[in-house]
């Protein structure tokens, strides 16, 4: 039975992949800053076969509650084995390459706060010698585009530093996912005219829960993200910037 803690549990994708879990018996402890929502979920989750749902409220933007966190997540499921990262905002490009704060504020939650939790997981795990780290970054961390950079360079960041943990723990038993969707038709993107290349939240998570399962190192999901994106990040720099993306 995997122990799972879930940051950002409120958020589509990630309610989705609990669906997965539940299904297969997992115990999961739930972090969210809307204690009704997460209520909500929780009860859908044992509905659906979690052995145990427990739900803790928090904003990610708080760095230094992390350590505690995980000691609760641990002293609840009786052992902690996996972590889903998937909190996060979507950018509004044009308010933050206008405002410092805002800028300074969309990395720290982003960014920031995925590598200051993957820390005191990774710590943990490589203590215990084993455990799984899954974080959202996504397929907009490949290269930056006009339309979303400052997004775009939070998720590279993401995408960075998992990498670098991944080859650190990798001896120590602990694998580490980077996980890149593509567009997912979610609450955070309603205002986006869909078309073929949108996924849905269920999609995705079963995806996600099965490269948990494999210990898959990196995820494109869809999977024809990653041949979309290996062109994009080929396209010449002199050609690229001339782009309207």
């Amino acid at each position: 039975m995997r122990r799972i803690l879930i940051m950002g549990a409120t958020s589509a994708i990630a309610e989705a992949t609990a669906r997965e879990f539940a299904a297969l018996g997992a115990a999961l402890f739930l972090v969210g800053r809307d204690a009704d929502r997460l209520a909500a979920i929780a009860d859908d989750l044992r509905l659906r076969g979690a052995a145990q749902v427990e739900i803790r409220v928090l904003d990610a933007r708080e760095l230094a509650a992390y350590p505690q966190l995980v000691d609760t997540a641990t002293a609840r499921l009786g052992g902690l084995d996996t972590a889903l990262l998937a909190h996060g905002t979507l950018t509004d490009q044009a308010a933050a390459q206008a405002s410092i704060e805002l800028l300074a504020d969309e990395f720290r939650i982003n960014a920031l706060s995925h590598m200051a939790l993957c820390t005191e997981l990774g710590n943990r795990f490589e203590s215990q010698g084993h455990g799984c780290i899954a974080v959202i970054s996504s397929v907009a961390g490949d290269r930056g585009r006009q339309s979303n950079y400052v997004y775009g360079a939070a998720k590279a960041a993401v995408t960075a530093f998992t990498s670098g943990l991944r080859q650190r723990l990798h001896p120590k038993g602990v694998t580490v996912l980077t996980i890149k969707p593509g567009f997912v038709d979610t609450p955070m993107t309603a205002a986006f005219r869909k078309g073929p290349l949108w996924a849905t939240p269920a999609q995705v998570g079963k995806a996600i829960a099965r490269a948990v399962q494999r210990g898959t190192p990196v995820l494109y999901t869809p999977w024809f993200w990653w041949p979309i994106m290996q062109i994009i990040r080929n396209i010449p720099e002199a050609i690229f910037r001339k782009l309207r993306l």
